[in-house]
């Protein structure tokens, strides 16, 4: 890794002590280390134990069985990913500033790394226009966003993404002509992909692309919901008919659904775009940025795979009472599949 711009020791501290061309390692005080080791691992343990419970919660409860929660179940799996297999490993990597975990595991981190994050914007991406069609044509939405439709969409999302991602740095074109480059940063106990101008510009706009796709349809989204409240605000003040209420109600639940989601997507944007940013800025300016302003991006990003299942929990009711039959282990109980998670809910919507 490239080493901070902090003052060295007296005596310079390697990775590998006994090693030539060993990286040189970074110290932090007894302190600092264990500050950092709390926020980064408690983003671990909310990444992967919050993503489990969104993950058990749909699946075990026949209630959730629907095209869109099992797409955000898929979206949830990729975050869960992102915990177990990219951030702890990351952890230790940003704390000692040394990669301790062999070359092989290296290609594998960045791989899996990049894969997860394509992964959940597709995801994303394809919410995004379930939830355009749940708004705008809730009556006809079950017709067209079916269990096979929700079934494409996951296994693109998870096909393209990591098949595009292990292509690109196990063949190796990602570092094309900046052979010079890699082989002054090459060291032991360094982890680090470089990424030439070319595939920095397609990389973004694998982000830049999906991304517009969601603020175009939540903006729509946003025009739409607006314009049924006032047609539902007219009505209340007329006789309904029993279509035109029931058409109300629906709607009112799928543009909730739709409002969560949309706070989950900007959440992701936010996480994730300084990053991209910071990586076209590098690329086209020799890669100047110092090692602790890319650690800080990185984990800005790797924190969004943790934000998803608090905010399920503060805005869908379901959710949290699926957490605590789950916690307390009533889910081991006969026909527990079959509980009633919105009776609250229901009430509220009539």
């Amino acid at each position: 890794m490239l080493s901070s711009n902090e003052s060295q020791p007296a005596a310079v501290q390697l990775c590998y002590e006994n090693i030539n061309g060993s990286c040189i390692k970074t110290s932090y005080s007894p302190g600092s280390r264990v500050i950092f080791y709390l926020t980064f691992g408690s983003g671990v343990v909310l990444a992967v134990l919050g993503n489990l419970l969104v993950m058990i919660s749909i699946l075990h409860f026949k209630q959730l069985h629907s095209p869109a929660n099992f797409l955000v179940a898929s979206l949830a799996c990729a975050d869960f990913l992102v915990g177990a297999t990219v951030m702890p490993f990351s952890m230790v990597r940003s704390v000692e500033s040394c990669w301790y975990f062999g070359e092989s595991y290296c290609k594998f981190h960045t791989c899996f790394d990049a894969s997860f994050c394509y992964s959940s914007i597709f995801h994303l991406s394809f919410i995004s226009i379930d939830r355009y069609i749940a708004v705008t044509d809730p009556l006809v939405y079950p017709t067209k966003f079916t269990l096979s439709v929700s079934g494409i969409c996951i296994t693109f999302s998870w096909f393209f993404a990591i098949t595009f991602s292990f292509s690109l740095f196990y063949t190796g074109v990602n570092d094309d002509g900046l052979e010079e480059l890699v082989s002054a940063l090459t060291c032991v106990g360094g982890c680090q992909m470089a990424m030439n101008q070319t595939w920095v510009l397609i990389d973004f706009l694998l982000f830049l692309i999906p991304t517009l796709v969601m603020i175009i349809l939540y903006c729509k989204i946003f025009l739409v919901a607006k314009e049924q409240a006032r047609k539902i605000e007219s009505m209340n003040s007329k006789t309904e008919s029993t279509l035109e209420n029931y058409k109300a109600r629906v709607s009112k639940r799928e543009r909730k659904a739709a409002k969560t989601l949309g706070i989950a997507v900007i959440a992701f944007l936010i996480s994730w775009f300084p990053y991209f940013i910071e990586s076209i800025i590098d690329a086209f300016l020799g890669f100047i940025t110092p090692t602790y302003i890319y650690e800080i991006l990185i984990w800005f990003a790797y924190f969004n795979s943790a934000m998803n299942p608090l905010i399920y929990a503060f805005f869908y009711p379901w959710f949290r009472r699926a957490i605590k039959l789950i916690v307390t282990g009533q889910v081991f109980r006969g026909h527990s599949s079959t509980t009633d998670l919105f009776s609250e809910q229901a009430k509220s919507l009539g």
